[in-house]
């Protein structure tokens, strides 16, 4: 089931003492003529790098929101529209139960121009899926708690 505004907004606020899924939390606002933060069955996340990416070029970014999934939420990364029919794909991200840090985005131009992105402005849209009940196997790999930062891979040892 894909989780509504008023379910992740409760999920966002802290309540019963856990930690809000994603912080700092914004209602639904608009920035640059593109909105960001709550909307009807998601929430529109904000790049925290400023980049150009070239035709057919790849990039990692970071988000500004931090991401503290509960055990029974999985959320997938997805294009906002404005950015995808400028050739932008934003990779189809899965952010699993239980994990926890700020999300590395991966980036690709598809288009034929040069594409801007300034830092803060709204580039992906997360769509949360209720689980039917807690996953006993939470989300403990390597990219647990990660940094404020885009993450290159990580090998098993630790090793990009």
């Amino acid at each position: 089931m894909v989780l509504p505004a008023q379910k992740i907004r409760f999920l966002c606020s802290g309540a019963y003492g856990q930690r809000p899924m994603v912080e700092p939390f914004h209602e639904r606002t608009v920035s640059a003529g593109m909105t960001f933060g709550l909307g009807p069955a998601g929430y529109d996340v904000r790049i925290k790098q400023r980049l150009t990416l070239m035709r057919g070029e790849f990039a990692l970014a970071s988000t500004v929101e931090r991401f503290a999934m509960p055990t029974d939420v999985l959320a997938k990364v997805a294009d906002k529209s404005t950015w995808a029919r400028r050739g932008l794909a934003v990779q189809n991200t899965i952010i699993e139960p239980g994990w926890t840090g700020w999300l590395t985005l991966e980036l690709t131009n598809h288009g034929h121009a040069p594409i801007d992105i300034e830092a803060g402005a709204p580039i992906a849209q997360i769509i949360f899926h209720q689980l039917l009940e807690p996953t006993e196997i939470h989300y403990s790999g390597k990219y647990q708690n990660q940094a404020d930062a885009p993450v290159a891979a990580i090998r098993e040892g630790g090793k990009v």
